[in-house]
């Protein structure tokens, strides 16, 4: 044994060496970086799980002394509210117990990771990443088949009639040129730019407006061919305006083309910008338009994966240090396939699937909208720009699972496995272009996710052992959208949904939303079986994104003390039809907004009328505020109610220090079976409604102090600051420091999202009743008394 510092190379070219060695220790820094994905508790499951931390027949090396013999119920005892603090935050006791007394003195196993050295065919011939684990290509948009030598002819229009001549309307509806790789309409050869964007209305004729103030109407059936391909001096068509010119104001342009697709930057899409993939793909490849081209020797969506082919050096932190065992025989092939390192690490251990392309990487990268589904874009500068796309979690809890600590590429060593479907890709994009089937699921956008869905686990059953060993308790699904996991597909139901609905359909039954498209009543019982939408036993309600705000987090908005708090409630949003431009439906909120806004709205109605119980220091209104944060940091209490689902109260009325005030009944919010829901809100049935303000004015201000201060305890919880400072990173390898937006977020030390479903997650590994009956041969890092009993 040696060893080595600094290692570059394939392994072929030390072959040799390694035959002689055998074992070499790589010493390498390990700077780690955190992110996962959790499973969570329930009411009724609490009772089972409060006397787990029981002796059983299992392993755990350095038992600590202390912990042996003593009731943790004793140690660490429940308040009044009946939770038990752990870094801040009151649980629910038997978790809040469990993790005080157990997570707390968790040490490091070893863990052996598997480099991969599977080769694909025709290494996928330039068209595509080479999965190294299963010798199988993940092709680019466009291109398919084992060596991704196919070229797909991806239509950007259905076919025409007399009367549609460009076919029936959807997102790449194509007048100019069709670029059927990616099925993105262009200007095409024979125009000044021929690879500019003509993005739906930009290619059709628009009427004017039916009367002052509507919307101008695009006529779908009739191109405007002049105003694209023209070259009239002062008013060229689109496809041949010169920016500069346009910029001077020295020629005109038709208004309804702009620049929609990712990649791009600029009025006219001059500027090539950065595209958004996933972890830009970790420095070890190109992202090209949401697809990640990897270097030689990586792999995975975000070109995380070393191979055999990898220079060691320059694994990533969740790697290192290692140990790696290279095969004796390596010397008689020259080469080595596959090969073993050892890590030291805690758990609990995620594997990450690398799905084929079509649930990720495919969909980022045929976006039309280059808002769609992701957290961030990239401005002229290569600077990053937060979008306010509340689905954006989904991307940022994605990229952080990959880049944790808590990863692992040893399915035999992993405690949960995390399916990555990137339901907000499927949905934002149901109509995006022809070759998605959308017109096969009459319309229903939820109907195409519940394919999607089936797609990924008919794959992770067809070609990996995992499912079985537990019917698929221990794999992580994220439903990101409305309706959370209502129509998740029969086949995965035990598995663990990550949602941002929470509806236990205990008084709720049906599907919620307002919008039919989503709408999942009429899919057949044998696709979704009869499940609800949410478990507590096993789900877990995560946070929904929100665009970092520097400046509430400088003016520190969320620490502001009641004495500053002179709104007793505070809701604006959407009321429905009562009021000019709400909703016109009355299903909108299950009536939820629309009761409140009959007793208590403070802005007048259609009818000039206020709410029958309006007060001066209670806002209910529809109009839009101009200083949103700052009025909720001037309020107390602030209302939590769905929209078409989920809405995103719950984070706004966290972040900036308000106490929220739930009402909906029978659904779950963020966090609400694990942390201690009465210890920082306020929940009201919705037949309470009309007694609103009373209960708020019956709290006395000890109570309202006590709240205000567990809310500002907990509010970095509901802020993805781990994925943020991933991107933070990231900007400061490109440009040599950190914008303001970085400097900030990275002086919060407090928990937050993830930390907060590593916890949970840990708790779950050693509480959940059914792995009781799984008996695995692994090291846990912890006493005896911590671990669940096994049957």
């Amino acid at each position: 044994m040696f060893s080595i510092l600094r290692w570059k190379g394939s392994w072929s070219m030390i072959a040799t060496i390694a035959s002689i060695v055998g074992l070499i220790s790589l010493a390498l820094a390990s700077i780690v970086h955190l992110f996962f994905f959790p499973l969570v508790p329930s009411f009724n499951y609490f009772s089972q799980a409060q006397n787990s931390c029981v002796p059983i027949n299992g392993s755990a090396e350095a038992v600590t002394d202390h912990i042996r013999g003593i009731d943790l119920e004793y140690q660490f005892p429940s308040d009044l509210h009946k939770a038990v603090v752990y870094r801040g935050a009151p649980w629910k006791a038997e978790i809040g117990r469990w993790l005080a007394g157990c997570r707390s003195i968790t040490n490091e196993v070893n863990i052996v990771e598997l480099i991969g050295g599977s080769g694909c065919k025709n290494d996928c011939s330039g068209q595509g990443v080479c999965n190294r684990e299963l010798g199988q290509c993940r092709c680019f948009h466009g291109y398919s088949g084992e060596g991704c030598s196919e070229t797909l002819q991806l239509e950007c229009n259905y076919p025409g009639s007399p009367d549609q001549p460009y076919g029936r309307w959807v997102v790449s509806i194509c007048s100019a040129h069709c670029d059927t790789k990616k099925a993105m309409c262009v200007c095409g050869e024979g125009t000044k730019y021929p690879n500019r964007p003509v993005a739906e209305a930009c290619g059709f004729q628009v009427k004017p407006p039916s009367e002052p103030g509507a919307p101008k109407l695009t006529d779908w059936e009739k191109d405007d061919l002049d105003n694209l391909l023209t070259t009239n001096i002062s008013k060229p068509g689109w496809c041949n305006v010169d920016p500069a010119e346009a910029y001077a104001l020295k020629v005109q342009f038709k208004q309804e083309c702009d620049c929609k697709y990712d990649c791009l930057s600029g009025r006219f899409c001059e500027v090539p910008v950065l595209c958004t993939c996933i972890n830009q793909c970790s420095g070890h490849g190109h992202c090209r338009g949401g697809f990640c081209q990897c270097n030689n020797g990586w792999y995975g969506i975000d070109c995380s994966i070393p191979s055999v082919a990898s220079s060691v050096r320059e694994w990533p932190q969740w790697l290192r240090p290692a140990q790696v065992n290279i095969p004796d025989n390596s010397h008689l092939t020259g080469k080595v396939v596959n090969l073993n390192a050892v890590v030291k690490k805690k758990r609990p251990l995620i594997y990450v699937y690398d799905l084929p392309p079509d649930f990720n990487s495919l969909l980022l990268e045929g976006r039309h909208f280059k808002f769609e589904c992701v957290n961030r874009i990239y401005d002229d500068l290569n600077s990053t720009v937060w979008t306010d796309m509340l689905y954006g979690s989904q991307m940022a809890l994605y990229e952080s699972i990959l880049a944790s600590p808590y990863r692992t590429l040893n399915g035999e060593e992993a405690d949960f496995f995390f399916v990555p479907v990137l339901d907000s890709c499927i949905i934002t994009r149901a109509d995006d272009a022809p070759h998605l089937s959308m017109q096969e699921h009459k319309g229903l956008r939820s109907s195409l996710t519940l394919e999607y869905y089936k797609k990924a686990y008919d794959h992770i059953v067809e070609q990996y052992p995992f499912w079985n060993r537990s019917s698929g308790r221990d794999h992580i699904w994220f439903f990101s959208w409305d309706e959370g996991a209502c129509y998740a597909p029969k086949e995965i139901w035990n598995s663990m949904m990550l949602v941002h609905w929470g509806n236990t359909n205990s008084k709720h039954k049906h599907s919620t939303t307002a919008y039919w498209g989503d709408n999942w009543n009429d899919i057949s019982s044998d696709r979704r079986g009869n499940h609800p939408c949410f478990d507590p036993e096993k789900d877990l309600v995560l946070p929904a994104w929100k665009s970092p705000d520097v400046n509430s987090l400088s003016s520190k908005l969320w620490a502001r003390p009641h004495e500053m708090r002179k709104t007793l409630f505070y809701f604006n949003g959407n009321l429905g039809p009562a009021y000019r431009n709400g909703r016109p439906e009355n299903t909108y909120s299950m009536g939820i907004r629309q009761k409140l806004a009959e007793e208590f709205g403070s802005s007048p109605n259609k009818e000039g009328k206020l709410g029958k119980q309006h007060a001066e220091d209670v806002i209910v209104t529809p109009l839009r505020s101009e200083n949103y944060h700052e009025d909720i940091a001037s309020s107390i209490f602030c209302g939590v109610f769905p929209g078409d689902g989920w809405s995103g109260r719950m984070e706004d009325s966290i972040l900036q220090g308000c106490i929220p005030v739930v009402i909906q009944d029978g659904i779950f919010l963020p966090y609400e079976n694990v942390l201690n829901y009465e210890s920082f809100a306020v929940r009201i049935r919705e037949d309470e409604i009309p007694n609103l303000i009373n209960i708020l004015r019956a709290f006395n201000e000890a109570e309202i102090k006590f709240r205000l201060a567990n809310v500002q305890k907990i509010w970095q919880r509901f802020l993805y600051r781990d994925s943020i400072l991933l991107e933070a990173e990231r900007q400061k390898t490109s440009f040599g420091h950190m914008g303001d937006w970085a400097v900030q977020f990275s002086q919060l030390i407090e928990d937050d999202v993830f930390q907060t479903f590593v916890q949970v997650l840990h708790y779950k590994l050693h509480n959940d009743p059914w792995r009781q009956h799984v008996r695995l041969k692994k090291e846990f890092g912890l006493p005896q008394e911590c671990l669940i009993k096994r049957k």
